[in-house]
């Protein structure tokens, strides 16, 4: 298993439909992906959980995946997440 913990930046004025990306990301890869903030954890690869989530600037999320490509996968949500 592969976790990191980031700070969002500021993600909707970046990107045109954040959230939808976030989920095409996170379908990339054959891991589990996992968000994580406060006591919620959601599945990055479900779209309406990632509406419920809806990470926006200033939120620390975790990222966590486990299989085969994980560190590709929460490499890739990280670069994202933060702006890169």
């Amino acid at each position: 298993m592969c976790k990191r913990e980031v700070m969002v930046k500021n993600i909707e004025k970046r990107y045109d439909h954040p959230l939808a990306e976030i989920v095409q990301i996170a379908s990339q890869y054959k891991s589990e992906v996992l968000l994580e903030y406060d006591k919620y954890k959601i599945n990055a690869k479900s779209i309406m959980g990632i509406i419920a989530f809806n990470p926006s600037e200033g939120m620390n999320v975790t990222i966590s995946a486990n299989g085969n490509d994980e560190g590709e996968a929460v490499a890739a949500l990280e670069k994202f997440l933060v702006c890169q």
